[in-house]
């Protein structure tokens, strides 16, 4: 297996690492399994660029990427789009795509199950002409993003206390907006607070992670019209993991999912693998199974047989 590698110097843990000590341990642990490896370390505005200029390599390769979820998420992009495998390597602050693939977070062990790892079919879906893996979001989402960058902070620690800081603004006025859905083919006109649509439906962890990758089916969150109590309450309930008993949450399971905004404002944004973009009046959403592929660690009962 060839691989290519773009290491997204500015990414999360990234920033404070040698980098050319951990290329050369990459293209060893690599080389290891019997694998070819070659990898560049670029600025984060430079990326995209690296990204597709390796995704157009005539061989057979997969493309490696390394940074935080706005770079997994242009990379699965760019490799869904010329049909190669791509690799996930977590150097960001929450890494949700990897946490999906089962990818450890420590750098260097997420190395070695890659390099022990097997080529896997999982799904990428798309709003619009979007393409995502893990969420698109309207409403709440966006709004503390909108905050937070407002804030400034320079390490993940720091990122995390502006998230809360950005959360805490926004509580104080929750967005509220109409919505016209069409979900599985029935419709339906609401106010709500916040709609989230994820690239399957999460697990029962705290965090909003997909405990499947490949089951084909979106997982349509909607947030009725909350007030700040109901906001705070919400909160609380993600934490301790009990959200889905929240009454003010709806959820569902669907194959395709039509939005409509019937007044929306020219400022209006929305959220794709939590970064943010200008919302559409109308929004498609769709899960495309199996179109992805990706490299991901053995299981435990694989690497035994392998053994």
């Amino acid at each position: 297996m060839k691989v290519h590698a773009v290491f997204n110097r500015d990414g999360g843990t990234f920033r404070t690492m040698d980098m050319d000590e951990f290329s050369k341990a990459a293209k060893d642990m690599f080389e290891k399994y019997g694998h070819s490896f070659e990898s560049e370390v670029v600025a984060g505005k430079d990326v995209v660029k690296a990204l597709k200029k390796v995704a157009a390599e005539a061989d057979d390769h997969v493309l490696m990427a390394g940074g935080g979820d706005g770079t997994i998420s242009a990379a699965a992009d760019i490799a869904w789009k010329a049909k190669i495998p791509l690799a996930v390597l977590p150097a960001g602050t929450m890494n949700l795509f990897a946490r999906a693939l089962k990818i450890p977070l420590e750098l260097h062990s997420a190395l070695e199950s890659l390099a022990s790892g097997k080529i896997e079919a999982v799904d990428i879906s798309t709003a619009n002409d979007e393409s995502f893996v893990h969420q698109f979001s309207i409403g709440f989402q966006p709004q503390m993003i909108k905050f937070r960058n407002t804030l400034e902070y320079r390490s993940r620690w720091g990122k995390k206390m502006a998230s809360v800081r950005a959360f805490l603004k926004a509580m104080a006025k929750p967005p509220r907006f109409a919505v016209q859905m069409t979900i599985n083919g029935s419709a339906t006109e609401k106010i709500v607070s916040a709609i989230s649509i994820s690239n399957n439906p999460y697990g029962q962890t705290m965090l909003p992670v997909q405990e499947d990758v490949n089951r084909g089916a979106l997982g349509v969150y909607i947030a009725g019209n909350l007030t700040s109590r109901a906001l705070l309450k919400l909160a609380l309930t993600i934490v301790t993991g009990s959200w889905r008993r929240n009454a003010d949450v709806e959820e569902i399971l669907a194959k395709r999912v039509e939005l409509h905004f019937p007044h929306l404002r020219k400022s209006a944004k929305a959220t794709i693998d939590g970064e943010l973009i200008s919302l559409p009046r109308d929004v498609k959403i769709a899960i495309h199974p199996g179109e992805l592929k990706v490299l991901v660690p053995q299981t435990e009962e694989q690497e035994q047989k392998r053994d």
